[in-house]
């Protein structure tokens, strides 16, 4: 039975599983089709005993609990297809019990249990990445599962543990074991990556981050004094949170969210709240990905409640914009409006020259009229294709796109805003001005390896064609689209 995802137990009175049948029937695959994919997933990530067929599916649609890995594997493509979150639990499946160290977000607020942590899972997914996959134990987490452990994060460490890693009384006296150069070496080879991820998307140089970070944890397990051991935890912090936005990017969704569990608790081991706020920010544009908009508010809300005094106005007002994104998902247009305000009124405090971290010269003016132009487009949509929230769109995203447009360092940025401004004016009936927005995004999609990118590309023309498929611009953009990035271009 093991060798084909059978039942880990015998169900003397098995009842359809009424919730898995519900997901299947709206998916539109076959049993054969759901087999097929299940297999392929399971040898991406080397569990070669499974063999899947169409009598299994049916089994388990009939109600037969299949082993692990098939619960997770089941959870990946029914998230991957909806474009949410799909747990093993919404499934009516049960998965098997897997200690915190090895999967799941609840993991403890401890400097050497952080280290050991980001060293074991880096050194999995050089090892056996595939479409997310590191062994067979991850599972991506929403809703209280989440953000109670996140919240964990403001919480103050044990008297005599102070955050930085300064767990031993004598470690301020030992002797450097890296000099100052090669700190700032590591710290500048981290914006380095950063750089390249914005001009080539995530798909380019994932694994070289990945590989630094491994290298840093290394350090990390060596005997460090107080202060470089704190700056360390803050480099480690950076390099995880891009791998998790790299593997984002290119649409490994569980790893991701992995990787910004683990560099939220590596920026409170460097005592760097806003670095932690900038984390929490990305973790929340994950869940506004993935449709889950009330959980990326409590998650802009946490770092909003933990950066309050420490973090920069450029740093306030992209948390801010990201506020008013999770409010637009959550169709809230008074408090999407107010917190549209509250961004834009505290870019106008950035000063200029103003010293800040790398990691935050990202949000730029560009960035401010991308993220709010988003809001109001996604305002729009939910509340039912609305025209006036599509018109405060339009003038915002013609700035952003004006303004990526003369930044040659953000070319993933420049084809997600064309593709936000096509969609905008698929909202307002335009189908021409889409399809012309649509196709200066093909280029630039073939440039950078970036899935989101490909697949936003590709929903925007297929909602094109679906709507005004007989105007001749936009069955010209089909054909093109299909010849300049056929699926098999993907990013991975």
């Amino acid at each position: 039975m093991g060798g084909n995802g059978g039942s880990g137990g015998t169900d003397a009175a098995k009842q359809p599983n009424a919730q898995l049948g519900s997901w299947f029937m709206r998916s539109g695959w076959s049993k054969g089709e759901l087999a097929r994919q299940v297999n392929r997933r399971a040898r991406q990530m080397g569990a070669h005993h499974i063999s899947t067929d169409t009598s299994r599916v049916r089994r388990w649609l009939d109600g037969e609990q299949p082993r692990e890995p098939i619960p997770r594997i089941l959870s990946e493509l029914f998230s991957e297809r909806f474009g949410c979150v799909v747990g093993i639990e919404e499934l009516g499946l049960r998965s098997a019990h897997q200690s915190p160290s090895v999967s799941g977000v609840d993991l403890p607020w401890a400097g050497s249990q952080t280290v050991s942590l980001i060293s074991e899972f880096s050194r999995s997914d050089l090892m056996l990445a595939r479409r997310g996959f590191l062994g067979t134990s991850l599972a991506l987490a929403a809703g209280p599962s989440l953000i109670e452990p996140m919240q964990r994060w403001l919480v103050p460490v044990p008297a005599g543990q102070g955050e930085g890693g300064a767990e031993e009384p004598d470690r301020a006296r030992r002797p450097a074991r890296l000099s100052k150069p090669e700190l700032d070496l590591l710290e500048s080879t981290t914006a380095m990556f950063r750089q390249w991820d914005a001009q080539c998307g995530g798909g380019l140089r994932r694994k070289a981050v990945v590989g630094q970070l491994h290298e840093v944890t290394d350090l990390l397990q060596e005997p460090q004094p107080a202060a470089v051991s704190k700056r360390l935890f803050k480099v480690a912090a950076e390099l995880a949170e891009l791998a998790g936005w790299m593997s984002y990017d290119i649409g490994l969704q569980p790893t991701a969210q992995k990787y910004f569990v683990l560099a939220l608790h590596a920026s409170k081991e460097a005592g760097d709240r806003p670095l932690g706020s900038y984390i929490l920010s990305s973790m929340s544009r994950q869940m506004i990905h993935l449709g889950r908009p009330d959980d990326a508010l409590e998650l802009i809300h946490l770092a909003q409640y933990g950066s309050r005094e420490t973090a920069t106005p450029r740093t306030q007002a992209m948390l801010y914009a990201m506020e008013a994104r999770a409010y637009a998902g959550m169709g809230q247009p008074s408090k999407v409006k107010r917190a549209v305000r509250m961004a834009e009124d505290t870019f106008s405090d950035v000063l200029p020259g103003e010293p800040e971290p790398d990691w935050i010269r990202f949000f730029s003016e560009a960035e401010l009229n991308a993220e709010n132009a988003h809001s109001y487009r996604d305002l729009a949509y939910v509340a039912g294709r609305s025209p006036t929230y599509a018109s405060l769109a339009e003038p915002v995203m013609e700035r952003a796109v004006e303004l990526f447009g003369q930044d040659p360092e953000h070319q993933r940025s420049y084809a997600l805003n064309l593709i936000g401004m096509a969609t905008v004016h698929l909202l307002q009936k335009e189908p021409e001005a889409c399809a012309a927005m649509a196709q200066q995004a093909i280029p630039f999609a073939r440039q950078v390896r970036s899935e989101r990118v490909n697949t936003r590309l590709r929903k925007t023309v297929d909602t094109a064609a679906r709507e005004f498929g007989t105007v001749a611009e936009v069955i010209r953009l089909s054909d093109e689209l299909t010849r300049q990035l056929p699926e098999s271009a993907a990013a991975v």
